[in-house]
């Protein structure tokens, strides 16, 4: 039974499992994609993702925090100094895997994990979108107007 198992082991033992992921996380912080299994994409998104949430703060406690995980100092400052400010805004979600195949060797299944706001690529292609007035969609907009104003004529009658 694998009750409460809730992560992917990667067919590793921790110590090992916890240097792969150090290591890719580091990987894909300083050249903001790599190519790797599915398996190991979606285990270091589950690994990274809260890191990048902590970046945003920018503190002591946060950055020995990351570093923690990291292990390297160079994608430490580049966290902080480079993906937490353009990723400001965003609510989560910062990663993006885009499954390329399969691999010649063994056939694994293949995947390009990359931080969402660095692909220039799919930056350029997508539509600029136009800063447009907030405004709420309720329905009987139109059959509501005319009720508004009938009470107001009564207001005025008495």
């Amino acid at each position: 039974m694998r009750h409460n198992k809730a992560f992917n082991h990667l067919g590793r033992k921790s110590g090992h499992r916890k240097a792969l992921l150090a290591n890719m996380a580091s990987s894909l912080v300083l050249h903001k994609r790599i190519e790797t299994t599915v398996a190991k994409a979606k285990a270091l998104r589950v690994y990274l993702e809260p890191l990048v949430t902590k970046s945003k703060e920018d503190s002591t406690h946060s950055r020995r925090t990351v570093f923690s995980y990291l292990k390297q100092k160079e994608a430490v400052s580049e966290l902080f100094r480079v993906i937490a400010p353009k990723i400001a805004d965003r609510p989560g979600g910062y990663l993006r895997i885009l499954k390329t195949g399969f691999r010649v060797g063994d056939a694994a299944e293949m995947a390009i994990i990359e931080f969402v706001d660095f692909n220039e690529a799919a930056l350029a292609s997508a539509p600029k979108k136009e800063a447009k007035k907030s405004s709420t969609r309720r329905s009987r907009s139109k059959k509501a107007a005319p009720a508004a104003e009938a009470p107001a004529t009564e207001e005025k009658a008495e």
